[in-house]
């Protein structure tokens, strides 16, 4: 069933005010239309959100033609940098990118040290087992005694794990790949993830399986995130955003991947 979510309040209220640019300091935007390139940050095995291909070393993914369509909308070329979730923070304000665009939960962590646009995604939170496990057969054998349940370090699913497990034991891993080996391996039984992710598990691994929660267990929205104190950009990112919301170019973008159920198209 096809599920769309309309977050368009938040974020418009972020946590930070918007910041004027000094006079003699030009902003990112007129950087951007100077240099005609757009620097942007993604996570590159995000899968059907800016993935590379380990063969051929060629990106694709929503965000991928996302960051194309905002980039020609700025009379720019996007121009790709590697990120991660554990790293995203240092990498947008330390000015290694003008925006990151790979999907990113909107937490209230992330707010405190980035400015987010509007949500273009949204995703509950999904759990992978193997199909040899015999103690995770639903949803509800996940928070009990003996389980171990794996959560990659800085993604969004850490924080909410921690708040939400009660009798299973969490164990934070270094990166996304560590918490599959961890599973696969049998050292845990689950470990977290979201709705692309879970399609990207489930289409390239003859091992996995899917476990979905009975009812919404967190919805988290995504979003691209910029500098906290360059408004310029920021609005303009937005007027593009709007745009691809209403023109069909999100919705395209969202169909051409897999993830129309989880798109936010207004």
């Amino acid at each position: 069933m096809k599920r769309c979510f309309s977050f368009t309040a938040l974020c418009l209220a972020g946590v930070f005010a918007l910041h004027s640019q000094a006079a003699d300091e030009p902003s990112r935007l007129q950087r951007i239309q100077a240099s005609q390139t757009l620097r942007v940050c993604i996570w590159p095995d995000y899968y059907g959100i800016s993935f590379r291909n380990p063969k051929t070393q060629l990106l694709s993914g929503i965000d991928i033609d996302n960051a194309h369509d905002l980039a020609k909308a700025l009379g720019a070329k996007a121009e790709f940098v590697d990120s991660s979730f554990a790293t995203l923070v240092e990498d947008v304000t330390q000015d290694r990118c003008d925006i990151a665009m790979f999907a990113i939960g909107i937490t209230p962590a992330r707010q405190e040290k980035l400015h987010f646009t509007q949500p273009h995604l949204a995703s509950d939170i999904y759990a992978i087992t193997t199909k040899t496990n015999r103690r995770i057969q639903a949803w509800a054998d996940i928070d009990k005694p003996g389980t171990v349940v794996v959560v990659a370090k800085g993604t969004l699913h850490e924080p909410i794990m921690k708040e939400r497990l009660q009798w299973a034991q969490l164990r934070v891993v270094d990166t996304p790949a560590a918490r599959e080996q961890e599973v696969q391996s049998g050292r845990a039984d689950v470990f977290m993830t979201d709705y692309p992710f879970s399609r990207r598990m489930l289409d390239r691994s003859d091992w996995a399986r899917l476990v979905s929660p009975n009812s919404t267990f967190h919805i988290t929205p995504y979003a691209w995130a910029m500098h906290p104190h360059d408004s310029r950009l920021h609005v303009r990112v937005e007027q593009v955003l709007a745009d691809m919301k209403r023109d069909g170019r999100l919705r395209a973008n969202a169909q051409r991947h897999g993830l129309e159920p989880i798109v936010v198209a207004k």
